[in-house]
């Protein structure tokens, strides 16, 4: 299996990114990587439970994203699972994904995903790609 761990400083504070991270008028901001939409979603990562959403492409293609929240300790992480739908809706190979925030020395926050159990390489390489461009757009949301 492999896995996908990105780290990026931000300015604001472990507080202020967390926000981003579980309050889904926040979410919504950033969620997906760049040219995607999110027109229909439950994301309630600040509890535990299920969340999905459904991220449209620029063709007009839909992706379909599932899981549920395992644990929420504010300001420091988020745990949940992660599996792609297929065209039935039926959910693919479960991974787990955990947002972090750190204090970072600068009075600003460090945060990391670490996106693991990935079916393979292909599959770990292409979520690299996408939460490469979801954190470029959550810097962006930020300001």
């Amino acid at each position: 299996m492999s896995d996908v761990v990105i780290e990026r400083e931000f300015k604001q504070t472990p507080d202020v990114v967390f926000a981003f991270l579980t309050q889904v008028e926040n979410l919504l901001k950033w969620w997906g990587p760049e040219g995607i939409t999110v027109p229909s979603h439950d994301l309630s990562l600040g509890e535990i439970g299920p969340w999905f959403s459904e991220m449209k492409g620029s063709k007009g293609e839909i992706f379909k994203v599932s899981g549920d929240v395992k644990s929420v300790v504010p300001p420091e992480y988020i745990e949940f699972t992660w599996a792609w739908h297929d065209d039935n809706d039926a959910r693919g190979h479960e991974s787990q994904v955990r947002f972090e925030v750190t204090p970072s020395p600068n009075g600003g926050s460090t945060f990391k995903v670490i996106h693991t159990n990935l079916a393979d390489d292909e599959s770990a390489k292409n979520h690299m790609g996408g939460w490469t461009s979801s954190i470029n757009r959550l810097e962006n949301a930020l300001g």
